[in-house]
């Protein structure tokens, strides 16, 4: 019998169906979308389809806050804006489970702390890789950097296009959305707050010889 194991991270734990019982999933659907299961083309489709499914969805087996865990403090003294721009986001709708793809942007003012420049997109990764709501994954990537390195201020915007609006329902496929959360300084400070807008849609520098 296939066997169970449990998801973690999670708001509560949920039993994990077996791959076994993920690829009999896949099967169902591929005879109810009205197409044979045995044709020579989708005889390992339901294997592909669960090794795709768990490299998308691989945010539900890391911890957000342990990614952020390791901080520098020798910094000299620098307290002014990091800024990550231009991070490809992919990531699945929670209503239909087709791809949401866009692009984020995440800024910080240290107080005393800074976090490795790489742990910002590992951190967005794990968020994007779990099925979503847009305004919700911003929330989650903001509210996560600001408990755990607690800045001056968290800034995150994210513009993506949904294809449950692109490739189906009212198919607007010129269409993105864009979602925002400022905390701190980012919120209370129009200047800083204006900063961050102004960096953001600055032209990118470019390619860099060396």
């Amino acid at each position: 019998m296939p066997t169970l194991t449990t998801l973690s991270h999670t708001p509560h734990e949920i039993a994990r169906p077996s791959q076994e019982e993920a690829e009999a999933a896949v099967r169902t659907l591929i005879a109810w979308a009205g197409d044979d299961v045995l044709r020579e083309g989708l005889i390992e489709t339901p294997k592909r389809v669960v090794h795709a499914y768990r490299e998308f969805f691989a945010g539900y087996d890391e911890d957000p806050k342990a990614i952020l865990s390791k901080t520098f403090e020798e910094v000299e003294g620098y307290d002014e804006m990091v800024l990550l721009k231009n991070m490809r986001v992919e990531s699945h709708c929670e209503h239909h489970m087709v791809p949401i793809i866009g692009v984020a942007h995440i800024a910080y003012i240290p107080d005393k702390r800074v976090v490795g420049i790489s742990k910002l997109a590992r951190l967005l990764d794990i968020y994007a890789k779990r099925l979503q709501t847009q305004e919700t994954m911003t929330a989650q990537i903001a509210d996560t950097l600001n408990e755990v390195l607690q800045p001056k201020g968290v800034a995150v915007v994210i513009d993506a296009a949904h294809q449950c609006m692109t490739t189906r329902g009212v198919h607007k496929t010129a269409t993105t959305t864009v979602t925002s959360r400022l905390l701190g300084v980012f919120k209370e400070d129009p200047l800083t707050r204006q900063e961050f807008m102004t960096l953001v849609c600055s032209p990118a520098i470019g390619s860099i010889n060396i």
